[in-house]
């Protein structure tokens, strides 16, 4: 079904082209088509990891994501004739809007050829669709929060994406600008190797501070998983509700949150710190499941046989990264060691764990100095900057 936020924009811009038309994703055909147009993009990126189809079509459907049980969106496409050349997920949250007193929306899982012309036309129907729901200013690029993929690749072109984390072409930047959008925040990835042993260097020091305050550091405990994910929740919801851009997550979607965390974490890599045995900041590290699906093509079955699960199954042995894509503390325990301790006994598990060779830590506010000087003072290396922007509409 073809949109009218097409045409409107074209209202609004009248010396633009009139060769595209917007189609709201309704139906599988469509639903097909917005999943599977990255393709187009990235198919000579030798740095592109195609993600599970099965993933993307759950996760931009409303029965299925958690996030449709408080807030809206709607997945848009744009054709040149019959050939779709962009697309754009454009959301509303009145989650975020009234924890922030704000009245904004998000767009997301932007993807476009590099035409000015299809990317001004893709935003201004996402900022149409937000204008109609009473918004003013647009944001992004955010899939739904900022507790889900956000931020817009514009340095660290030359190494693939770890999990959950974008990749795009360097002149998605340019496209943005164009839109008339402008940076609001940087997001920091860091990178660590151990190339300096930095973890025989600081442990000492970390557990001396640890214990002056008392911190006990321990796996989260599969077999009560239920009240650790409470307990992680609380900790999470309460260490980041100041954050810049932050909004609680519900119930729902920590649950399911947790839902995939069984299938792929290791134990040892989820760790709650406890003050006398009250939680007080944790960390969620990730086998890099990115380097294990690479090689699938998107697709878990073929011809009918779950071939790409069990090569998935095989790759998953094979995987040498890790990304360390949570940490929080409790504010007044954020000078007492806590995060050099989590982030050291993170990096001691998974480099003695089946002969890993590096970890991402992402991702952190560029403002966020007091986390940005520990991460470089136990040897982390920015090497990566995602991006988002913002404008009045």
């Amino acid at each position: 079904m073809e949109s009218d936020l097409a045409e409107r924009s074209r209202e609004a811009r009248p010396a633009q082209r009139t060769d595209l038309r917007i189609c709201q994703v309704q139906g599988r055909r469509l639903r097909e088509a917005f999943v599977r147009f990255p393709w187009r993009i990235y198919r000579s990126d030798p740095c592109w990891v195609p993600p599970l189809l099965i993933e993307r079509r759950d996760f931009i459907n409303p029965r299925r994501h958690p996030f449709y049980q408080h807030g809206t969106a709607a997945a848009l496409l744009a054709y040149r004739g019959d050939e779709p050349v962009g697309r754009v997920l454009v959301s509303d949250d009145p989650n975020y809007n009234r924890e922030h007193a704000s009245n904004l929306g998000c767009f997301g899982m932007f993807e476009a050829i590099d035409d000015e012309h299809v990317a001004q036309t893709l935003i201004g129907a996402a900022a149409d669709w937000l204008r109609d729901r009473g918004r003013n200013l647009i944001r992004g690029p955010i899939d739904y929060s900022l507790n889900y993929p956000c931020g817009l690749l514009v340095e660290g072109f030359d190494t693939p994406p770890r999990i959950m984390m974008g990749h795009n072409p360097p002149y998605y930047e340019r496209l943005l600008l164009s839109c008339g959008l402008s940076k609001v925040k940087d997001l920091f990835a860091w990178w660590f190797d151990d190339s300096h042993d930095m973890l025989s260097v600081w442990r000492r020091r970390a557990e001396r501070l640890a214990a002056r305050g008392r911190v006990q550091v321990r796996p989260l405990r599969f077999d009560d998983l239920d009240a650790e994910i409470e307990r992680c929740k609380t900790v999470y919801n309460a260490a980041w509700e100041r954050n810049w851009g932050f909004v609680k997550m519900t119930d729902a979607e920590f649950h399911d949150l947790a839902k995939h965390l069984k299938v792929i974490a290791v134990p040892d890599w989820l760790l709650l710190a406890e003050v006398d045995g009250e939680p007080v900041g944790f960390s969620m590290t990730l086998p890099d499941l990115n380097e294990a699906i690479r090689p699938l093509d998107g697709r878990l079955f073929n011809w009918g046989l779950p071939l790409g699960l069990l090569r998935l199954f095989l790759n998953r042995r094979r995987i040498k990264a890790a990304r360390l894509m949570a940490l929080g503390i409790l504010e007044p325990f954020r000078r007492r060691g806590v995060a050099d301790l989590l982030i050291l006994r993170t990096l001691e598990c998974a480099k003695h764990h089946a002969g890993f060779t590096g970890a991402e830590l992402s991702w952190t506010l560029e403002d966020n100095d007091l986390i940005n000087r520990t991460i470089e003072a136990v040897g982390g290396r920015r090497y990566k900057t995602y991006r988002i922007y913002e404008r009045p509409i």
